[in-house]
């Protein structure tokens, strides 16, 4: 930093994308102070203010290694703790919007665990460095400076009875969907950014099951997608491994086809999915909670990055800034991705009038690609409430679902197109990856291979489940290990 004496970050939120927002602070200032409305959990809990926690999170490949870089041994503390590795394709039965995905060898991966887990782990490795504290019980109530720069940052303790201020060289808003910084920045002299909504009325319901002995280790993540482009209510389900030889397992429908939170319903609904294969699985699994549903599902995006009047050293990110349909796995990739281009500016422009416009820029790159990815899908469900101005929602929409139908269809069948598809999907390359050289002469030939007429479940795979009984609607569809890879 440029400025004279000890330098001060202060991030608002103490969740995923703020400990990793702390992570990247104490890599360029003397000390950071999170501000944290709740009590932080002791360990891997579930806590008041992350009610989405309960529902199914993953992280991408491309989320995973920048978290890797940030905070290194965090996959090897993951895995330790019981997180699963799953390989892209390979350990995944997906049935997608345009068929049944071949099981690949694997390209890219996911880590899949808990919210609690991932939340842990990540805050216990941030939290190890001493440079970084955190005021818990803590509320944030507004901002202090003008619209050039903030000094710091006004808080509240015990409900309000103690008022007090934080001044920072930086300050980072990292508050989640319940951001108010729209509203306090009126009072520096700041303008409010645009915003885009793509709102398809998705609700989600989850519930978790004990996997049956044999598939508790290793067993692949099971997927059923609603097909975007029937005119429906989409409706899908997902079975997701977790620690503790578990499965999440979460159901979702647009607007007019919700899932009950009932256990008779829940069950039913998983059954009558474009396909029942997640009925089927989750037949063989012990259910251990009630079902938990969720309703905060809208696409939302924030263009901070194009305010005129903004401080040179306020920043916002994860779901503050930008919020996706959780169906598609992107929030906490998203989060580490915006992470890094922080780093960058850090690196850059730390105490200079450049900092916050440039870390905003690359935040706003950081998200382009899953917002769009999302956007562009849940629009055409029924009754989607669509607030939004990019061009990509709109006259382009149309050209993008052909070439996406195109690419998704022949993703299914040619290695060449499943890799790069992959990459996108877990943020590990640009969407424009897609229009490479050698997917578009993939796209030209065609794929050889046939369509999979059923869930590629190996033989194998099918026995986990039995456990030695007999399962019920195993005889549907594709079920042979020569279906694999």
């Amino acid at each position: 930093m440029s400025t004279s004496g000890p330098t001060h970050g202060v991030v608002l939120g103490g969740g995923l994308a703020g400990m990793l927002a702390a992570r990247v602070l104490s890599r360029h200032l003397d000390r950071v102070t999170v501000i944290e409305r709740d009590e932080l959990p002791a360990g891997p809990v579930q806590r008041r203010g992350v009610p989405q926690a309960r529902h199914a999170h993953l992280v991408w490949s491309g989320g995973a290694r920048l978290i890797e870089w940030l905070l290194p041994g965090a996959t090897e503390r993951l895995l330790a703790a019981g997180a699963h590795r799953i390989g892209v394709h390979q350990d995944m039965v997906t049935l997608s919007a345009y068929g049944w995905q071949h099981r690949f060898p694997e390209t890219q991966f996911l880590l899949a665990a808990s919210r609690a887990l991932f939340d842990w782990v990540i805050r216990d490795l941030t939290l190890a460095d001493r440079r970084i504290s955190v005021r818990q019980e803590t509320t944030p109530v507004g901002l202090y400076g003008d619209h050039t720069r903030i000094a710091g940052v006004q808080v509240s303790e015990r409900d309000g009875q103690i008022l007090s201020t934080v001044d920072a060289e930086v300050v980072v808003d990292a508050t989640g969907r319940g951001s108010r910084l729209r509203q306090w920045l009126g009072a520096v002299g700041a303008d409010e950014p645009a915003e885009d909504v793509v709102d398809a009325g998705v609700t989600y319901a989850t519930r978790i099951f004990r996997a049956p002995r044999a598939a508790a280790a290793r067993f692949p993540a099971v997927s059923v997608y609603a097909d975007y482009r029937d005119g429906r209510p989409g409706q899908s389900g997902l079975v997701l491994p977790i620690e503790d030889g578990q499965w999440i397992v979460t159901l979702s429908g647009t607007r007019g086809g919700e899932p009950p939170t009932d256990e008779a319903g829940f069950t039913a609904f998983a059954r009558g999915l474009r396909h029942p294969v997640v009925g089927t699985v989750i037949a063989a699994a012990e259910p251990l909670t009630p079902v938990y549903g969720s309703r905060s599902t809208a696409n939302r995006r924030r263009y901070y990055e194009r305010i005129e009047r903004w401080p040179a050293n306020l920043v916002v990110l994860g779901d503050a800034l930008a919020v996706f349909n959780p169906i598609y796995g992107h929030g906490i990739s998203a989060a580490a991705r915006s992470a890094a281009a922080l780093d960058r500016a850090l690196h850059r422009y730390a105490g200079r009038p450049e900092l916050a416009r440039t870390a905003l820029a690359g935040i706003a790159k950081a998200v382009d690609d899953p917002w769009i990815l999302a956007a562009s899908q849940d629009v055409y469900y029924p009754d989607c409430r669509v607030q939004a101005a990019d061009p990509r929602l709109s006259v382009q929409l149309d050209a993008r679902r052909r070439f996406a139908e195109m690419v998704g269809t022949a993703a299914l069948r040619d290695p060449v197109v499943s890799a790069a598809a992959a990459g996108v999907t877990a943020l590990a390359a640009p969407v424009t990856s897609i229009e490479s050289p050698a997917v578009v002469n993939a796209l030209r030939q065609g794929s050889p291979r046939r369509p999979l007429d059923g869930p590629p479940l190996t033989d194998a795979e099918w026995a986990m489940l039995r456990d030695g009984q007999p399962l019920v609607g195993e005889s549907f569809g594709q079920s042979a290990g020569s279906t694999r890879r």
